[in-house]
């Protein structure tokens, strides 16, 4: 039988963090006289000692995660602190159903960034902090999860970025508790040098803190309903762009420049990559935009390079309504969404190498069809492509467009029109946020979307954080087997 002590251990103490962390949007909202800090503070309570209670069941165990349990652990977490993150949002009278508090929250800590939210400019201050700090929290839980589990449970080709010092499932958490400490640092840092650059930029002290959250976190909320565009500045953009693509390269590529290996970011295949396509997509955006004359030459390549690179990293902040932009536009950023960042990142989507390893497998195909007797080896990183780790990327691919049209078709059948129900399947599991089309597009949000199309979303974001197999698998009666 599976062992639960472990499990509940890391969860309960996962939520107790939650519930201390809830205390400091309820100080600042004390600090402006805003009744809402009552709200944060008795969730915090609840919060803390329910998080508190599941540790102490699992006192005095073993909290050594062997592989099943760390996919149960994984799911458990991603489902259960969504749940207790959505209170403030429901008590505090800022939605009106506990299906937008949980898709707000799971919406955060999933760094998607859709909303349901209006009048974020006059929301609280507890209320805009808590979004942002659920974002940053899910973001550093993104990365610490693609770096010390998802590789060893070799979930969809992650096997490949496997750390050095990883051999077995059974080190997963000690290895996990010394690594975490050198990303979350690097993570802090980058965060305090975004908030940095953007009040240099023009921003507030607490719009910028916000947004240097979120920016880092590749997750998009804002403090302004016009998201970035609100600001209307050239130096704000500049600020998000860099920080976004920060935020979407490989973690442990920053550790191991800090440990003397500078060039390691820029050997990176899957870095060059990214690269390679956020330039052609720009390139592309810029020439569609200026051909239509929505801007000339150099608006047209600074509103270009903030959008494209905030959807293509799974941000989702919005500089203009490019459902505007004609059809070009709207296809290439639907393509985009779907691509996502880099894995190890807070990137969102399938990942670049995901791209890169089935290009390399098509390429082989055509090869040995052209050179029949001919003999071919893929590689990554000057490392030979093992066939596990080829089927596992082809099976993603596979399962991520399957349950992608599956997602689509289901909410059409909650009332959403089609490309609504297009753009919101993909925006959820590909973890984007701001969808297509006059409803969810990035000069609306999801408030008006069916209460049943949400907890669809909110399962599409829960899949789509997760690598899909680390749910799917749950679902198979032999992975409950002795």
């Amino acid at each position: 039988m599976l062992d639960l002590s472990p499990i509940l251990t890391i969860v309960g103490a996962l939520l107790a963090t939650l519930g201390v962390t809830m205390m400091i949007p309820a100080l600042v909202d004390a600090a402006v006289a805003n009744p809402d800090w009552q709200v944060f503070a008795v969730s915090s309570l609840i919060t803390l000692m329910i998080g508190l209670g599941l540790t102490a069941t699992g006192r005095g165990r073993s909290t050594v995660l062997g592989a099943r349990q760390a996919i149960v652990m994984t799911v458990a977490a991603w489902t259960i602190l969504p749940a207790f993150a959505a209170f403030p949002f429901l008590w505090s009278e800022t939605v009106p159903h506990y299906t937008d508090a949980f898709f707000e929250a799971m919406s955060g800590l999933s760094t998607t960034g859709a909303t349901v939210i209006v009048g974020l400019d006059t929301a609280p201050p507890g209320i805009l902090l808590w979004r942002s700090l659920l974002q940053w929290l899910g973001g550093l839980g993104v990365i610490v999860m693609a770096v010390a589990v998802l590789p060893m449970l070799q979930v969809g080709g992650l096997q490949l970025f496997k750390a050095e010092a990883f051999e077995t499932p059974e080190k997963i958490m000690p290895r996990a508790t010394q690594i975490s400490g050198s990303l979350t640092l690097i993570f802090a840092a980058f965060t305090a040098l975004c908030a940095f650059a953007y009040m240099v930029a023009g921003m507030g002290a607490f719009d910028a803190v916000n947004h240097a959250m979120t920016t880092v976190a590749t997750g998009g909320f804002s403090t302004k309903d016009a998201s970035i565009g609100h600001f209307q500045s050239f130096a704000v953009d500049v600020v998000a762009i860099v920080f976004m693509v920060i935020g979407s390269l490989p973690f442990l590529l920053y550790v191991q420049a800090l440990r003397g290996q500078p060039g390691a970011l820029i050997r990176d295949e899957q870095v060059r990559g990214f690269f390679f396509i956020l330039g052609a997509a720009i390139a592309a955006m810029t020439a569609a935009i200026a051909i239509r004359g929505h801007f000339e030459v150099p608006e047209a390549l600074r509103h270009a390079m903030v959008n494209v690179i905030s959807v293509m990293t799974g941000t989702g902040y919005a500089t203009h309504d490019y459902n505007g932009w004609g059809p070009f536009a709207v296809a290439l950023f639907l393509t985009l969404t779907f691509i996502g960042g880099c894995a190890g990142s807070t990137a969102c989507g399938m990942k670049v190498f995901r791209i890169q390893v089935a290009a390399k497998v098509i390429g082989k195909h055509v090869r040995q069809i052209t050179y029949p007797n001919g003999v071919f080896h893929l590689r990554f990183n000057d490392r030979a492509l093992q066939q596990n780790v080829i089927s596992s990327v082809m099976a993603f691919l596979f399962l991520f467009f399957g349950l992608f049209s599956m997602l689509a078709i289901a909410l059409v059948f909650t009332g959403m029109d089609t490309i609504s129900s297009i753009s919101g399947a993909a925006t959820a599991i590909a973890n984007v946020g701001p969808g297509l089309g006059e409803a969810i597009g990035p000069a609306s949000n999801f408030k008006e979307v069916p209460l049943a199309a949400k907890w669809l979303m909110s399962v599409g974001m829960l899949i789509g954080r997760l690598e899909i197999f680390t749910v799917l698998v749950l679902f198979v009666p032999r992975f409950w087997a002795n």
